[in-house]
């Protein structure tokens, strides 16, 4: 067999691998994901220290920006209560090896002190690989306008 047999196998093994630990990531990712939001609709503060990095920035559609603790407080005080997370879609990218771009779209219901809110929100979330697991470090959404009847 020639060294370009080989070549061209050992190209197409590495593809493979890679695809299969993308797959690997993206798995992990969109269970660390699922457990977040399963912890805040609960408010599990455990889980909820446990999912969210240190760092976290949480910019909210209306605008407001909260940080891991300020966020675990509106919370548990029921400022913000989250009644439904329902992805529409939910797509994974991995631009560095420790970092994971969450994108898509979320029907998200919550009720606050100025009422209900049903929203369609287009996000864009980071994970980041933080001592093994991965940790929601960033959110930024926008609501989308109401679809014409």
């Amino acid at each position: 067999m020639s060294k370009k047999y080989f070549l061209g196998f050992a190209i197409c093994l590495g593809l493979i691998l890679s695809a299969q630990a993308d797959e690997t990531k993206r798995a992990s990712v969109a269970a660390a994901d699922d457990a977040r939001v399963t912890a805040m609709k609960k408010v599990s503060v455990d889980q909820l220290q446990a999912v969210f990095s240190d760092e976290l920035r949480y910019a909210h559609s209306n605008g407001v920006v909260d940080t891991k603790a300020s966020l675990i407080e509106v919370l548990t005080s029921g400022t913000t209560k989250y009644v439904e997370y329902d992805y529409v879609e939910r797509s994974f990218t991995f631009p560095a090896p420790d970092i994971a771009l969450m994108a898509g779209q979320a029907r998200i219901q919550a009720e606050t002190a100025k009422g209900k809110m049903d929203s369609i929100l287009s996000f864009l979330a980071v994970w980041r690989l933080e001592q093994g697991q991965w940790r929601f470090l960033a959110w930024q959404s926008c609501k989308l306008p109401p679809a014409n009847p």
